[in-house]
């Protein structure tokens, strides 16, 4: 039977698994990523990862979704800063180590597709995948391919400027989406409010729904802050769906129903998408690069 292994790089755990023809994930495990050993480190760890996947399944093909600013054509990793890497040829290497055709991925884009194919994009011919988490990002799936744009930088909304002259964001800019929306901004947003140190963006979704005042303005102004930007994404790409994927996601009705309601009342000419959460979860990035690895060897042989 034909295999393909896959691997998912993350700041934390890098995540693995290993696929059968169909491209579906049948195992998965991970590994702690140590990026603060440095640069090297991580990919030795991953190569070694790979390498462990590679011995105990003998794959015919491998994928690799990594984050950052990814060229998938030249298979190359422009800059991933959460794992110190610069200009590097994550793809060839890969493929030294393990003899085998690989597929790299953007971990969110990679993460876009298996949505679409298995997850909560099926049978939508055109969706955005935006996953709210630590940061916030999208991929574009049309005719289900992903748009990496001209200079591999395409689906960066967190970056998407919200609140004019608002908090700084690491990327250089100010108000930019993940500044508001994303979850790491939520809790430290209310970190600020209260003063109260160690409060996570569920629990503020969960102090929100209770009434908290301090809660509800902070969550509030996060969807309202979302809702802006999706409007945007709406009137460019005009989306049949959008599909909310990250650990927002989880949150459930107290996110959807005003989230819903705030695109709604956005929107003038613009068709509304259904808004939903993601099927996958953690795995869509690693399930994205078993399918880039499957796509790849039907490539290979033609089909």
């Amino acid at each position: 039977m034909t295999r393909a292994i896959a691997l998912d790089v993350g700041g934390t755990y890098i995540k693995g698994g290993v696929a059968d023809e169909d491209g579906v994930l049948r195992e998965s495990e991970r590994w702690s990523t140590g990026a603060e050993r440095g640069p090297d480190a991580v990919l030795e760890t991953v190569l070694a990862a790979a390498r462990e996947l590679a011995d105990r399944h003998r794959p015919s093909v491998a994928g690799i979704a990594v984050p950052g600013i990814v060229d998938e054509t030249a298979g190359t990793v422009i800059l991933a800063a959460n794992l110190g890497w610069r200009r590097l040829p994550v793809r060839d290497r890969l493929a030294e180590e393990l003899g085998l055709p690989v597929a790299l991925g953007h971990d969110v884009r990679a993460g876009g597709l298996a949505e679409a194919r298995i997850g909560a994009g099926r049978g939508s011919r055109a969706f955005l995948f935006v996953p709210v988490g630590t940061g916030i990002a999208a991929a574009l799936i049309a005719d289900g391919r992903t748009m990496t744009g001209s200079h591999a930088r395409a689906g960066e909304l967190g970056h998407l400027v919200v609140r004019t002259g608002g908090d700084a964001c690491p990327c250089g800019g100010r108000g930019c989406l993940e500044t508001v929306a994303s979850a790491a901004a939520v809790a430290r947003r209310y970190a600020v409010a209260t003063g109260e140190d160690g409060v996570t963006a569920k629990d503020v979704g969960e102090r929100a729904a209770a009434g908290d005042e301090a809660a509800v303005a902070v969550w509030n102004e996060a969807i309202d802050a979302l809702a802006d930007a999706l409007a945007a994404a709406i009137t460019l790409f005009d989306p049949e769906r959008i599909v909310i994927g990250g650990g927002l996601s989880r949150a459930g009705d107290p996110y959807f129903t005003p989230l819903r309601a705030a695109v709604a009342e956005r929107l003038t000419f613009q068709t509304l998408p259904d808004i939903v959460p993601a099927d996958l979860g953690h795995e869509a990035g690693c399930q994205g690069a078993a399918l880039l690895a499957h796509d790849l060897l039907q490539r290979k042989a033609g089909r």
